[in-house]
């Protein structure tokens, strides 16, 4: 929606909305947000769970009761049908809400200035009339006009297709005339979901949500991919596989009793219930709401899953790429110490405020006119903070930018690692004053400096580097022409002193580091620091440093050289960020799995190529976050760990699930089949078997879910990227599970039916031993590893919920009368109740100490 823009030029410093009148705005506009398009609707979702196999079995079934005159029975079938849908379509829509959510954590974010402060907001909070300020790497949020810029360019080509960025030009507070269309060149606009590319500014809305250019024209870009590919065909063909077995197998069924028996209804009956027992419809419910309910719970720890195929990836890792600044470290920058060109040295003590003396002064003022003087780097803060924390000179705190004016800006240049600000003469109309700051060796060469001179500063960076400081250079020249030159390197800096920087480390991060290192995964630190200040920053943080791989050694490489340069670094300083691209091919062509992270527009690239992309979520460039995998909302380290022991346990417990499923289909199927072989009449029909999977379903949906990580899930060397996740040994141990329980509830049947029992009965003790044989199963399941105690006593409330509701299920099938003869049962003998509790807990028992010799095979 739009409204007209606040008038600005009444407004000092620019001070943008008030907090109330934001709200109010937000209220009357609604939200910055696209319609959405893609997420399931209730009735869709009903729709598709109408479609089930499984459901029209139910009904099939139901059907055919009816026929043979059992409306009892038919309508229980109608109610189990019922029951499904409405189970399923509960789990369903819980999973488009937990998607919906992840989503709106998507959403791009914006800085805008708001009562004359500046505020990180979500996207979907800016509203008409907000001041936004633009920088290198984000996303307009909204369309507006632009009040102020320096040196803005923008891609538009989301909007325009074409992929030339455009020169944007300013036309001040009072607004421009009618809005334009994107693609014009020196146009004062911008446009929602155009991506800055150079330079910075300030725009004033006018348009936001389905009011904006890009919601006119209805293009939405699609931000989370709810199931992994890979996952998805695996358990494609997993499903298929099963469901051809079930039909040939409830085909073939049906014909033979009818043949031999003669009844077709009930070879009917028969015939479906096998199909039922074959049929895992488990299979895709478990691997959508296992992924979207992962990504959740990975985002409640502050890590955003953009991508679901980078949670299987996650346990494959090999190599983590991690930046050091805001990553490692706090992003806090504090100034140590400075240094004169004289040799002086002024050094914190302690935790004590730094307070420079005149003779230092300069020093910190020619920083402070080398940054920015809203400065959002944490370096260029530093320099304010030092300035305002020095002494007056005269009783007066005067700022060195006072009364003088910021004439041109020289960016840091791939070539140079420097910056300089030009400022005119001031009131005294002096000479103009030229300001730079940068790497020690750039600075260096802006002086000139050699011999002695160029000796002393190295051996001056190299001791402040070794002690962990960051370390910066710091220059002046004056300028008497009227024609500022192209490049900062023609101007005649003096050098003036070095700066000696500290970012704390975060406290997280060694235990972080030495979890990943003992699951296998290699630390390697991308900085563009020194390598001496990177090397005792990773040190200090618990990653081998190995031998420092610098950028300029990477120049001098080639890729075969590069490959094995990269297999003993540790630590990789004075790295530039279109470097990392070819430190990510690099280790990949090595036969690494790798983890990158970034948060600049030159990261990109590097993220996309990485097998799994972390991007930053509180410092990042929101083209990085739209090319990661991963977005670390607090750009914390530790949250990387936590991430690969989730996604570890996510992989897990869905391959937990997965042979549970397996397992317990095998022993419904054999009993379902069994009459056909040994002339009894049909032990389960489609009733039965609806109730069993009525178990089933919650099981795997809820009880896996949510079943905490083994023990050893950070102690494990990383998966092989290949690895199957219904692998043929998890097959194998599955079909041990489910012949066990099959040999256990066949063996009472048919003792039973030795002994002479009756119909009713014997089918209670087989639906009996069936039910705890499947409890057994439950139970040996939830872990890989061998623990009796930890297999029962292991806190998981909905598994307590689980066996409750079974409970009672049993014990009103068996002690209600109509309950019992709905479902064929006769009451068994207490020796038939206590011989399917000692099946099962025998099968518990057996399985558990088979584990040991399984268990290295299993767990992925």
């Amino acid at each position: 929606m739009s409204l007209p823009p606040p008038d600005f030029a009444n407004a000092p410093s620019a001070a943008g909305l008030s907090e109330a009148e934001a709200t109010a705005r937000l209220a009357a506009c609604g939200p910055n947000a696209l319609p959405r398009q893609g997420g399931r609707s209730f009735l869709r979702i009903l729709a598709d769970v109408l479609r089930e196999p499984m459901l029209a079995l139910l009904l099939v079934a139901g059907g055919v009761y009816m026929a043979l005159g059992d409306l009892g029975e038919a309508l229980v079938l109608v109610a189990f049908a019922g029951l499904s849908i409405l189970i399923t379509v509960v789990q369903e829509t819980r999973t488009e809400r937990a998607l919906a959510a992840l989503r709106d954590l998507t959403s791009p974010r914006a800085l805008v200035i708001r009562g004359g402060g500046r505020r990180r907001i979500a996207g979907r909070e800016v509203v008409p009339g907000d001041l936004v300020v633009l920088s290198e790497g984000d996303r307009a949020p909204a369309d507006g006009w632009i009040a102020e810029t320096t040196g803005l360019w923008t891609d538009e080509s989301l909007l325009t297709g074409e992929s030339v960025p455009v020169a944007k030009s300013a036309c001040g507070w009072v607004g421009p005339g009618p809005a334009g269309r994107p693609g014009g060149e020196d146009a004062p606009f911008v446009w929602a979901g155009s991506l800055v590319v150079r330079g910075s500014g300030l725009c004033i809305v006018t348009a936001t949500g389905a009011s904006s250019e890009i919601g006119r024209i209805g293009k939405v870009l699609a931000t989370l991919e709810p199931v992994a590919p890979r996952l998805a065909v695996q358990t494609r063909r997993l499903v298929l596989g099963f469901a051809a077995a079930g039909l040939a197998a409830s085909i073939l069924a049906t014909v033979l009793y009818g043949l031999l028996r003669g009844g077709w209804l009930e070879a009917a009956l028969g015939g479906i219930a096998l199909g039922m027992s074959l049929l895992p419809e488990e299979f895709p419910l478990v691997l959508t709401i296992f992924l979207a309910m992962g990504a959740l719970r990975m985002s409640r720890e502050r890590v955003l899953t953009r991508r679901a195929a980078a949670i299987e990836t996650l346990g494959s890792a090999t190599v983590l790429c991690t930046d050091k600044t805001g990553t490692l470290t706090e992003n806090r920058m504090r100034i140590e110490e400075l240094r004169l060109p004289d040799g002086g040295v002024l050094a914190r003590n302690g935790e004590g405020a730094l307070l420079p003396p005149a003779a230092f002064r300069r020093l910190a003022e020619l920083g402070v006119l080398a940054s920015a003087q809203q400065p959002t780097d944490p370096m260029e803060a530093a320099f304010h903070a030092l300035l305002e924390a020095s002494p007056p000179v005269d009783g007066v705190l005067v700022h060195p930018a006072d009364g003088r004016a910021l004439l041109r800006h020289y960016p840091l240049d791939p070539t140079l690692l420097a910056m300089t600000h030009v400022w005119d003469g001031g009131p005294e109309g002096s000479a103009r004053l030229v300001a730079a700051k940068g790497a020690p060796e750039a600075i260096a060469a802006l002086c000139g400096l050699a011999g002695p001179t160029a000796e002393s500063v190295r051996a001056s960076v190299e001791d402040m580097a070794g002690r962990g400081l960051r370390v910066l250079g710091v220059a002046e020249a004056a300028w008497e022409g009227d024609d500022l030159p192209g490049s900062h390197r023609d101007f005649a800096f003096a050098f003036r002193g070095l700066v000696g920087l500290a970012d704390p480390l975060r406290a997280s991060v060694p235990a972080a580091v030495r979890q990943c290192r003992q699951a296998g995964v290699r630390i390697l630190m991308v900085t563009g620091d020194h390598p001496r200040t990177a090397r005792a920053i990773a040190l200090q943080a618990g990653i081998d440093p190995g031998e420092v791989l610098t950028g300029e050694e990477m120049e001098r490489l080639d890729e075969a050289g590069l490959r094995e340069r990269v297999r003993t670094a540790g630590v990789c300083a004075r790295i530039l960020p279109e470097q990392k691209l070819r430190l990510v091919q690099a280790l990949r062509s090595g036969g690494e799995v790798v983890a990158m992270t970034g948060d600049g527009v030159n990261d990109a690239p590097a993220l996309r190529a990485a097998d799994i992309g972390v991007a930053m979520g509180g410092r990042g460039a929101d083209v990085a976050r739209e090319a990661a995998a991963l977005v670390l909302l607090d750009d914390d380290f530790g949250a990387i760990a936590s991430a690969i022991r989730t996604g570890r346990r996510i992989w897990d417990n869905l391959r937990k699930a997965m042979g549970f499923i397996v397992a317990a289909h095998i022993p419904i199927a054999g009993l379902a089949l069994l009459p056909l072989v040994t002339g009894m009449p049909i032990l389960l029909g489609p009733l039965h078997i609806a109730v069993i999977e009525m178990i089933i379903d919650p099981v795997c949906a809820l009880v896996f879910e949510a079943e905490t990580d083994e023990g050893d899930v950070m102690q494990r060397q990383p998966r092989p990227p290949e690895t199957a996740l219904f692998s043929l040994p998890l097959v194998g141990w599955s079909a041990v599970q489910g012949l066990l329980v099959l040999g256990a509830s066949a063996g009472l049947v048919l003792a039973l039916n030795q002994a002479g029992a009756g119909q009713g009965e014997v089918r209670a003790a087989a639906f009996l031993s069936l039910v705890l044989g499947i409890l057994a199963l439950i139970l040996v399941n939830r872990r890989f590893s061998a623990s009796l105690a930890s297999a029962v006593r292991r806190p998981n409330p909905a598994l307590a919920v689980v066996l409750a509701v079974v409970t009672g299920v049993l014990a009103v099938v068996f002690f209600l009368p109509p309950a019992a003869e709905l479902f064929g049962f006769s009451t068994p003998g207490p020796w038939a109740f206590a011989a399917a509790c000692m099946a099962a807990l025998v099968v518990f028992i057996v399985l558990e100490r088979l584990k040991p010799v399984r268990a290295p095979t299993l767990a992925g």
